[in-house]
């Protein structure tokens, strides 16, 4: 028993064995088992589906922003294929005709999803047609085991360069649907380039080849689409047409030459450098309805119709390439310049003095292999400084809101044109600018020395301390020199005998414009008046001038309201007192650090408030002749006056009840030995007219220039930085580009941006270790592409001045586009995307469109002798695209009533997609059939 249990236990092992050696012979060749491979591929993507198949790797095809590709690699015969499907995250329905977003195979056989299937070599084409039709062959056989699919499959043939497929679709019924595409790319016969030839070669494929097409209707479907595209400025003719034009360059006294384009000669940044339009040329799409043709005629007049009759206008700028950031091409402006002055900060540390950067001797030992300008170039940057007609300045002329948070100089000043100058000075190199500065401070010394006005300078009494130091300084010297030149315009006038004391002290007083503009009311009494004397009463004090006397009133502006004088019950008189002289920062912080220092009540604070204060307590004595300490301090120290009776602001009248004022002086100025009581009887009674000018200018016009002759490298290049930016950033704000929100907002962050950037450089502390070098280089990266987008705006808005809704609208779309490059967004950015946002064209902006595309010229033009029809201004379209389809009812077909169409019994049964111009045609054709 159990030796047949036994044996019957290895009767079964073998029989195992035999059924784990069985060969399926369903598979048996190799094709058949290619076959099967595709099958399991195509059912493990449908079984994924499009979320799945994202999910595991399918990527994005091209730019299309919904369609995506899964790949798998399959071998046949020692050879390796790739089989790709092409599918749509999102089915959104029935496509329309021309989406720009469409794959070719799309767009030529009207498909959605599909596959391809191509040899992984380096042509990726089949060339041998057995294996072409075998490969099409096995992907048809194994769609049809899928049963449920309905994918077409295509299958690239013939030379790349024809860009030919042949495909099949098993469309679920007994209909097929076969695809085939070629390209013909030599010379097109001269009836294929008209409308009426390629009608007949559509109505050929099912037509009979003996019927006359011109006399026959068939009622076809068509839809055409046709692009223009503008002469680029670069075309060969143009170039050579404007070679017998006199076409100016501009010489920069930046020390280059730049051509000069005539786009921008009058832009702001004009003057500086000369920027290629970003703007190359433009794509027009126009759109034409789908229609029925019954008849070549009808083709025959759609081709002599305008463009202007088209459906549809979708305009598309072809954008500067260098826009783009992955492009490394290196550009000339303001930005690129900005850089190199940010270098030239690096190495200003590596000398102490100007002068060793000019030195041969000493360039040597420095990293700076930079050159010296040569003089010749120096001069005429200094003569466009200093000698050249400077117009009237508006130091407002371009600044932005924020501009002053910027602390530089005005762009108009002569400080930031002299840093301007600098940008395009020798490449901006640190030798290049040390020499223009010492020339540049020579050039001031000789106007201080011979008293000749300092140009962009202005003159008037304040400094701007919100600007850099040494546009203080200037303003300071400029100050100086008209101070010499109005007192040695008053010593030949004493030469010349106008000396009469009566006439000179009125002129002085009420016309010269010299002494005058330093004189004004007591900063202190019009605290305590609650006005003027009317005219006449002021006019009675000026004639008491004439009268030589101590105890006549001289240089009053008027009463000080109610007050009286404590010794006499005369009215206080406010008088006209000089003004402080003017002050640059370094020596508000010198005097601020001193009162820190040693006390606000301090000897040396007085000290320092010495000549003001005198000049105040002489005027107001020469004003009041009568008048005691204790007046000068109600008037002028009004805090220092403790008051015992009733108000003197609410007494209207001067009652002898309430004469004298009651009142004592406070305990600083009560104390013995008070500096002011001491200065009070010291000081003469002279009005402000005949006092000396508190302000020496021939000291402080010598101190300014030893500052510029002496200040330090990077102490120049920090100022110059602050400058130049600010400088460069106001030429581009006034740049002239319509509303556009998006650009004013960007320059307002922008201004915002560099002057936190750059406060740095306002501290005076900077290193050649600092960090503040890789924050500059930052903020020159984003003034390029803020630069870039104002010149692009610029240039749209010319372009589009008669159309400003389409103007904003194409700024928008490539702002959008270019926005993510700013680096601020967060978002990945494809640098190598091109911009490809069409932009439709409303009927009312067509004109302006058009007006574009310049008529060519006779050397443009030449070649062009067989024309394609519906030109546009001359042009005639550089693809034409047209889609031919007809469409066929079923219903009585001998093998209806086994499809399952249903109700619908209409099919396109025949479509013909043509594109290609007078040199190329590409026809790709889809025929369904029943077999």
């Amino acid at each position: 028993m159990t030796s047949m249990m036994n044996c019957s236990s290895e009767d079964d092992e073998a029989e195992v064995d035999e059924l784990e050696r069985f060969d399926d012979f369903t598979l048996a060749s190799s094709w058949e088992r290619f076959i099967s491979e595709i099958e399991a591929v195509c059912r493990r993507w449908m079984a994924d589906g499009p979320k799945n198949l994202l999910e595991k790797g399918a990527v994005l095809v091209g730019t299309s922003k919904n369609l995506y590709k899964a790949k798998c690699e399959l071998k046949h015969d020692k050879k390796s294929y790739s089989m790709e499907y092409y599918f749509r995250e999102k089915h959104t329905g029935k496509v329309t005709n021309w989406d720009s977003t469409w794959h070719h195979l799309q767009l030529a056989f009207g498909v959605t999803e599909f596959l391809i299937i191509a040899p992984q070599s380096a042509s990726g084409v089949v060339l041998n047609p057995p294996e072409s039709s075998k490969l099409l062959s096995a992907v048809a056989i194994a769609m049809s085991n899928c049963c449920c699919s309905l994918w077409p499959a295509f299958v690239p043939v013939h030379d790349p360069s024809r860009k030919a497929h042949i495909g099949i679709q098993n469309m679920g019924t007994v209909f097929t649907r076969r695809f085939e595409s070629d390209c013909i790319r030599s010379q097109v016969p001269v009836k294929l380039m008209h409308l009426e030839g390629l009608y007949e070669l559509f109505v050929s494929k099912f037509a009979f080849s003996t019927v006359d097409f011109s006399t026959h209707l068939y009622k076809v479907q068509f839809t055409m689409k046709l692009t223009y595209r503008t002469i680029p400025c670069d075309d060969d003719d143009y170039m050579h047409e404007a070679e017998g034009e006199n076409i100016e360059s501009s010489a920069g006294a930046k020390g280059e030459l730049h051509p000069r384009s005539q786009w921008d000669d009058d832009c702001p940044w004009s003057e500086w450098y000369s920027a290629e339009d970003p703007v190359k040329g433009f794509e027009l799409v126009t759109i034409w309805s789908d229609r029925t043709i019954e008849s070549s005629l009808e083709m025959a007049e759609i081709e002599n119709s305008s463009p202007h009759e088209a459906k549809m206008w979708l305009l598309l700028p072809t954008i500067l390439e260098n826009l783009n950031h992955s492009q490394k091409v290196k550009t000339v402006g303001f930005a690129s310049q900005l850089s190199l002055l940010v270098v030239a900060l690096e190495m200003s540390f590596e000398a102490q003095f100007l002068e060793d950067f000019v030195s041969d001797s000493n360039a040597e030992k420095l990293r700076s292999s930079a050159s010296i300008p040569p003089p010749t170039v120096v001069a005429r940057v200094l003569k466009e400084l200093f000698h050249e007609g400077v117009e009237a300045l508006d130091f407002s002329k371009g600044d932005n809101k924020s501009s002053r948070a910027i602390k530089g100089a005005p762009s108009e000043s002569l400080f930031a044109q002299f840093c301007l100058q600098s940008l395009w000075l020798g490449n901006c190199n640190i030798r290049a600018i040390a020499m223009l500065w010492i020339e540049f401070v020579r050039e001031v010394r000789w106007c201080w020395e011979e008293s000749q006005p300092l140009p962009r300078i202005p003159v008037n009494d304040t400094i701007d301390l919100s600007s850099c130091l040494v546009h203080q300084k200037l303003q300071m010297l400029a100050m100086c020199i008209e101070k010499k030149r109005e007192a040695n315009a008053e010593f030949f006038d004493a030469t010349e005998g106008k000396d009469d004391v009566p006439s000179h002290i009125e002129e002085d007083f009420l016309s010269k414009p010299g002494p005058t503009e330093n004189l004004h009311v007591g900063t202190h009494s019009r605290k305590r008046q609650d006005g003027l004397d009317d005219t006449q009463e002021a006019s009675n004090d000026l004639n008491a001038l004439e009268v030589a006397s101590d105890r006549i009133r001289r240089g009053s502006a008027g009463g000080a309201g109610s007050m009286t004088l404590l010794s006499s019950c005369q009215r206080m008189h406010v008088p006209f007192t000089q003004d402080a002289p003017p002050m640059t920062e370094d020596i508000h912080e010198e005097r601020l650090h001193a009162v820190a220092a040693f006390g606000v009540s301090s000897s040396l604070s007085a000290q320092l408030e010495r000549e003001i204060l005198q000049s105040d307590m002489s005027a107001f004595k020469a004003a009041n002749p009568d008048a005691v300490f204790e007046d000068f301090i109600r008037w002028h120290s009004p805090g220092d006056w403790v008051s015992e009776g009733s108000d003197e602001k609410e007494s209207g009248t001067r009652l002898s009840g309430d004469w004298p004022p009651r009142g004592r002086l406070s305990k600083r100025m009560s104390d013995h030995g008070n500096f002011w009581r001491k200065l009070w009887n010291d000081a003469p009674a002279l009005a402000a007219y005949e006092q000396k000018s508190l302000l020496d200018p021939n000291r402080e016009g010598e101190k300014i220039l030893h500052y510029l002759e002496t200040l330090r490298p990077h102490q120049l290049l920090e100022q110059m930085i602050c400058t130049a930016f600010r400088a460069s950033a106001d030429t581009l704000n006034q740049a002239s580009f319509g509303d556009l929100n998006q650009m004013k907002s960007k320059l307002d962050q922008f201004y915002l941006t560099m002057a936190s950037m750059l406060r740095p450089l306002q501290a005076n502390q900077l290193s050649q270790d600092s960090d503040i070098f890789e924050d500059l280089k930052r903020t020159c990266v984003i003034f390029e592409h803020v630069e870039r987008l104002t010149i692009l705006a610029v240039s749209l808005h010319r372009k589009f001045i008669l159309a400003p809704r389409l103007f904003q609208a194409i700024f928008n779309d490539y702002y959008n586009f270019y926005l993510p490059r700013l680096g601020n967004s967060g978002v990945e950015v494809d640098f190598h995307k091109e911009f490809d946002q069409r932009q439709q064209v409303w009927i009312d902006e067509r004109n302006v469109v058009a007006d574009l595309f310049i008529p060519p010229t006779s050397n443009q033009s030449w070649r062009k002798v067989l024309s394609m029809g519906n030109l546009l201004n001359g042009h005639e379209p550089v693809l034409r695209e047209i889609i031919f389809t007809m469409r066929d009812d079923v219903s009585d077909h001998h093998y209806s009533t086994h499809n399952s169409m249903g109700p619908q019994q209409e099919i396109e049964t025949y479509r013909m997609y043509i594109e290609g111009t007078s040199n190329d045609l590409g026809v790709s054709l889809s025929v369904v059939s029943c077999d």
